[in-house]
């Protein structure tokens, strides 16, 4: 395999709605069926499902070596044994507040977290849990990526592309009601910051009786669908090519005539 790729494992599942042995058990053995990947991707709040009781089910960070965070030492020890990232997120409590929180887990034991920025206010997570400030830029195996969390798609000033990076991904539990938008803003997010876009999607009903159907998509930074699967729980690889993304790049620089701007928080 070149260098120049980078293989992605999503994992398309059900949860187990607000059951984290279960879900943790499920991810396990869907894990170990894995096998030459460098990044294994799963949905948001991956331990319970999107669940609005983190006074419950939330956990402190970073819960390592012999502390009592059951979620964060799992995704520690499937990283190491696979070695491969795993990234998802998951409720975690700090300083009395709670957050959702993406996780990016490396094989050394190195991690990296986001607290999702923008909360489903239609979904009441914004009375449940504290939006995040900072964007989080990854560098890994010569890619530079930026993991975003479900609703931050719909808000392209926060996802774009200012820091050159090469991967853009999502994890979610987007609805299938509103599964248009989430195929149609995966694509608008690729050609705008041209770069490889993922939306890691759950499937199934979760406990409040909203249907997901999946639609987890691959695209690549002309807005071409490489993967995309819907209603079945599935595991899937794609390798990226970077030569591909750079050759690109050059040959038609779209980002070198972006606007300048500054956010405001």
């Amino acid at each position: 395999m070149s260098e120049n790729n980078l293989r992605i494992t999503i994992i398309q599942s059900n949860l187990h709605w607000e059951d984290v042995d279960a879900n943790l058990q499920m991810f396990e053995e869907k894990i170990s069926s894995i096998e030459d990947t460098d990044i294994i991707l799963l949905p948001e709040m991956f331990s319970t499902g999107f669940s609005m009781k983190p006074e419950l089910f939330a956990e402190e960070m970073p819960a390592l070596d012999g502390g009592n965070g059951k979620v964060v030492t799992w995704m520690r020890a499937m990283a190491e044994q696979k070695q491969a990232v795993i990234c998802g997120s998951v409720m975690i409590k700090r300083n009395e507040k709670f957050f959702n929180r993406l996780i990016w887990f490396e094989p050394n034991g190195i991690f990296y977290t986001y607290d999702k920025r923008h909360l489903f206010s239609m979904g009441d997570e914004n009375n449940h849990y504290t939006a995040g400030t900072k964007k989080l830029i990854v560098d890994y195996k010569g890619w530079k990526i930026c993991p975003l969390v479900c609703y931050d798609l719909r808000f392209p000033v926060w996802s774009r592309n200012t820091e050159n990076y090469d991967l853009l991904f999502y994890v979610a539990n987007w609805p299938e009601r509103r599964i248009h938008a989430w195929k149609s803003l995966l694509v608008a997010r690729a050609v705008e910051n041209q770069c490889y876009t993922i939306g890691l999607n759950r499937v199934g009903e979760d406990g409040n009786k909203i249907y997901h159907s999946g639609d987890s998509s691959v695209i690549d930074m002309k807005g071409e669908i490489l993967l995309q699967q819907s209603d079945i729980e599935t595991v899937q690889t794609v390798a990226l090519s970077k030569s591909a993304l750079d050759d690109y790049r050059k040959e038609f620089p779209v980002l070198s005539d972006s606007d300048e701007f500054e956010f405001k928080m």
